[in-house]
């Protein structure tokens, strides 16, 4: 493998955050497999128009239980992807085991097959919920011994319960991983939204590589000082008084005791006014593409929308048509709209000459269920310089 060029293969590429992501911080993609045909018109249309990242992408729209991973066996540096997270998320059935759409058992195999260096799994905050621990020990163990495989009528219980006798003895020299997991807050690497997300990133063990997450670059607390003790953000975005909310006092002051005369020394968490200034009032015609108004928008318990002036909330994918109240951006006079497929889409940190494709609701849904690819990228390019350093 060239050292400029380590090689991945991307499962459940979805709308292509990861790959994307992963692209930028310099894997080159041998393999994209997506299920989903909404996903896949997303994936082959950046392609087919050259978009700079996705245009040498090889997308297979296929069902992973039918790719051999085989052939990557020794020769491949990354296995990456996002398994369905329907089974764990906070807003489904949490069936997790019992769900068919858990794809973590075909994560597995395709690391038992190609044997890569590393790997890099993302799913929902919801796989850390207190009645899946169990079956998220059985997850890390998998990935940590994957040819310690499960017997046709073994339940899961069963196979745990080996892999746990195999960890506690000590004694195993077959294909081992190093697997390590970490609960990431998007907007804390600069993605404008609170995006909770847990990434799973495992080393082979032969490789002796050391490695821990990339820290945190972003902070809230310096986000409402450049607000609320020297005005900065609103200096710098040039909001008259009369267009800011209401001074908040008891933050300034809660700052000042906190820190001082010292300022935060992480930068402000990254706003909706922020990330999507340059862009023009949807309702009028422009050039950008998925920049065109969707009426409908109302609050409701709940689903108040995402205030323009904090990182947006957890974009939504959204299940059953319209993707929840919280897809939409709340203005300081109280007023409020629905976000534009490319407002969406910047909030999730796609390039902008990158094209979401479909209705606007499964639009919304491919972004919805998307990695942001600002923090896909810090996480991979923190892979990608130990596994380069070690090929060196």
């Amino acid at each position: 493998m060239s050292i400029n060029h380590l090689n991945s293969v991307e499962l459940f590429s979805g709308a292509g955050g990861l790959a994307l992501g992963m692209a930028k911080s310099g894997f080159q993609h041998e393999m994209l497999v997506e299920f989903n045909r909404d996903a896949v018109t997303t994936l082959m249309k950046n392609h087919d128009q050259g978009q700079a990242q996705s245009k040498d992408w090889n997308i297979q729209h296929d069902d992973i239980k039918n790719i051999c991973f085989k052939k990557y066996k020794d020769n491949i540096s990354v296995i990456a992807g996002g398994p369905p997270c329907q089974p764990f998320s906070l807003g489904g059935k949490h069936k997790a085991f019992n769900d068919h759409r858990d794809m973590f058992p075909q994560a597995v195999r395709a690391v038992r097959e190609s044997k890569p260096d590393a790997f890099i799994f993302e799913n929902v905050k919801g796989l850390l919920r207190k009645n899946f621990s169990s079956y998220f020990g059985y997850i890390i163990l998998q990935l940590t011994y994957p040819n310690m495989t499960k017997h046709e009528e073994e339940s899961w219980e069963s196979h745990l319960s080996r892999l746990e006798d195999v960890q506690t003895k000590g004694t195993y020299r077959g294909l081992k991983y190093t697997v390590v997991f970490r609960l990431l807050n998007a907007a804390d690497y600069g993605v404008p939204q609170r995006r909770e997300r847990v990434f799973i990133v495992g080393f082979r063990s032969d490789l002796a590589i050391e490695w821990d997450f990339p820290q945190a670059t972003h902070s809230k607390d310096a986000l409402l000082w450049a607000q609320w003790v020297t005005g900065e953000y609103w200096e710098r975005l040039g909001i008259q008084k009369n267009e800011r909310p209401a001074s908040n006092h008891k933050v300034s002051a809660q700052l000042k005791n906190k820190y001082g005369l010292f300022q935060p020394d992480k930068k402000p968490w990254v706003t909706v006014r922020e990330t999507i200034a340059d862009l023009p009032c949807p309702k009028n015609r422009n050039r950008f593409n998925n920049h065109q108004f969707r009426g409908g928008a109302k609050a409701y318990p709940g689903h108040t929308g995402s205030p323009i002036d904090e990182p947006s909330k957890t974009l939504k994918a959204g299940d059953h048509g319209v993707p929840g109240g919280e897809n939409m951006v709340r203005f300081n006079d109280g007023s409020m709209r629905y976000f534009t497929v490319r407002e969406a889409a910047r909030i999730q940190t796609f390039p902008d000459d990158y094209h979401i494709a479909g209705v606007w609701s499964e639009c919304m849904r491919q972004l919805g269920n998307a990695v942001p690819v600002k923090l896909a990228e810090v996480v991979a390019a923190s892979v990608y310089a130990v596994i380069a350093a070690h090929e060196s």
